[in-house]
């Protein structure tokens, strides 16, 4: 988020807190002695900011030239765009067909090597793009312990073996890439963006869809769902169609 390596030796604090008041949420994500913050100003906007509270942090003198503040805007800018960026991805994730097609059959990515096939529907393949989906990645880094831990939540028994295949699909298929001389990942921007349509689909349209659509489904529940009243009468429309083609016949 603040485009800084940080590794044990790095000094100050880094962490980031979730503020709940009523409805008016903030994240504050904190870096050394300097922080970026949303909130919603006064509840009509949403708000980024970040505060720089020690030149310092970001290899800048103190002394106030205006060399000095216009590194200080840019890093403040570059701060803001990162994380809007990543929440914009999310709203605006469908891909084309061509693209959707790359991502669910076997490939091979630009290096040559065989980049296996994320199979839409899959239980294994859903829970890991739903937790690549994590904002928390974006302030703690991805790693593969830190998503086993996120799928077991969603898998039961989720196995270290496992954890150590599932990976490499995405990283093949271009969703996350390798932070150079780290042992942490990253999402590319389209892997984000993939992530969110596939995990979208999956758990607001798919899966309610298909217990609405659910022939044991009972009738006084059936009646409270468009989706399901449409079908039943299309259903209903349909067989007496046959009917009445068997009885022309």
């Amino acid at each position: 988020m603040f485009g800084r390596r940080v590794n044990r030796r790095t000094p100050g604090r880094f962490h980031t807190r979730v503020i709940n008041s009523g409805t008016q949420a903030a994240i504050q994500v904190h870096y050394r002695a300097s922080k970026v913050k949303q909130y919603f100003k006064e509840g009509r906007a949403l708000r980024t900011e970040t505060t720089i509270n020690d030149t310092r942090d970001f290899r800048i003198g103190r002394r106030v030239t205006p060399e000095n503040w216009e590194a200080l805007l840019n890093i403040g800018h570059d701060i803001n765009q990162r994380l809007l960026d990543h929440q914009l991805d999310a709203c605006a994730c469908a891909p084309d067909a061509t693209l959707l097609e790359r991502v669910v059959l076997p490939s091979h990515n630009h290096d040559g090597l065989p980049a296996p096939g994320l199979r839409f529907g899959d239980p294994r393949t859903m829970a890991l793009l739903a937790c690549l989906c994590s904002f928390q990645h974006l302030f703690a880094g991805l790693t593969n312990r830190s998503l086993r831990e996120l799928i077991a939540g969603i898998i039961p028994g989720y196995t270290a073996r496992q954890m150590t295949y599932d990976p490499r699909r995405p990283r093949r298929k271009g969703f996350i890439q390798r932070i150079p001389r780290t042992h942490h990942y990253q999402l590319t921007r389209e892997g984000r963006r993939l992530a969110v349509f596939f995990t979208k689909t999956y758990t607001r349209i798919v899966t309610p869809a298909l217990a609405e659509l659910d022939p044991a489904l009972p009738t006084e529940i059936a009646k409270r769902s468009p989706l399901a009243v449409s079908y039943r009468a299309f259903e209903r429309a349909i067989d007496d169609r046959i009917k009445q083609a068997a009885i022309a016949a």
